[in-house]
């Protein structure tokens, strides 16, 4: 019995997954104001931190898409949500059109004027305020993950607020930059990490970059579009001293590089580990 008892012990498993893990998750990104005058599209919020997985259980990933793009001063369009481990980063706000106020988000959109509220960032930058003054009526910039938007003027849009660098993925990337105010002649510029430039009489404005969680850029003039909201990401890393997860589902990039193993999503799925 004391050598069955022996064996029985040697061969108890043990469970060989990660103890701990990084994660780095990246929202959906705003849509810009559509409309005359739109302002930039606040960036997807961000959340970063560690996790301790447990044996065998599986973990639901979603990714959230980017508000789409509108041709409406009334319909705003928020970037979706993105989610890992019970921690969610919030879309951003979509900026305002015309004669409407930008709408709330993990950052927060710009407004088109400035008797208009910009939107606020839960999860980082504030939008930026548009312009009243004629001739180009500047509309503001959304915010970034670590700057506000910039302020329309009487000439230029607001320019999107700067995002985050991280090299969680194992290349230095910057995410979840705000998208540009429209303006007349000197649209605003989008933010570093994904964000779109606004628009200007003679150019469109540009979408939020794809999965970064980049704000879209403003509209300026009747009829134009607020472009597109970036999708966002969710990126899980742990020493490569442990085993490979034992399923995934959503297609992520696996990577094992520097002393890691990564995993990207660029759309929602599962890990097991």
């Amino acid at each position: 019995m004391l050598i069955l008892g022996i064996v029985a012990s040697k061969y108890t498993p043990i469970y060989p997954g990660p103890t701990s893990l990084d994660y780095f998750i990246v929202a959906g990104g705003g849509s810009g104001g559509g409309q005359n005058n739109g302002g930039g599209g606040g960036a997807g919020g961000v959340l970063s931190g560690t996790y301790t997985a447990s044996a065998s259980a599986t973990y639901t990933v979603t990714v959230g898409a980017g508000g789409a793009s509108t041709t409406s001063q009334t319909v705003k369009n928020n970037g979706a949500n993105s989610s890992v481990f019970s921690q969610t980063a919030i879309g951003g706000g979509a900026g305002g059109g015309q004669s409407t106020a930008a709408n709330n988000g993990g950052c927060g959109g710009g407004s088109p004027y400035a008797n208009l509220n910009a939107g606020t960032g839960s999860q980082g930058g504030n939008g930026g305020i548009g312009e009243n003054s004629p001739p180009n009526y500047g509309a503001g910039g959304g915010g970034g993950k670590n700057a506000n938007g910039g302020d329309g003027n009487a000439n230029a849009g607001g320019g999107g607020g700067t995002g985050i660098t991280s090299s969680i993925s194992g290349t230095s990337t910057t995410y979840a930059g705000g998208g540009g105010g429209g303006a007349g002649s000197n649209p605003g510029p989008g933010g570093a990490g994904g964000g779109g430039a606004g628009a200007s009489g003679g150019s469109a404005a540009i979408s939020g970059g794809t999965n970064t969680g980049g704000g879209g850029g403003g509209s300026q003039t009747s009829n134009s579009t607020g472009a597109a909201g970036g999708s966002g990401i969710v990126i899980i890393r742990y020493a490569n001293t442990f085993p490979d997860a034992t399923s995934t589902t959503g297609s992520p990039t696996f990577t094992n590089t520097g002393g890691y193993k990564i995993y990207q999503f660029t759309g929602s799925g599962s890990i097991t580990f």
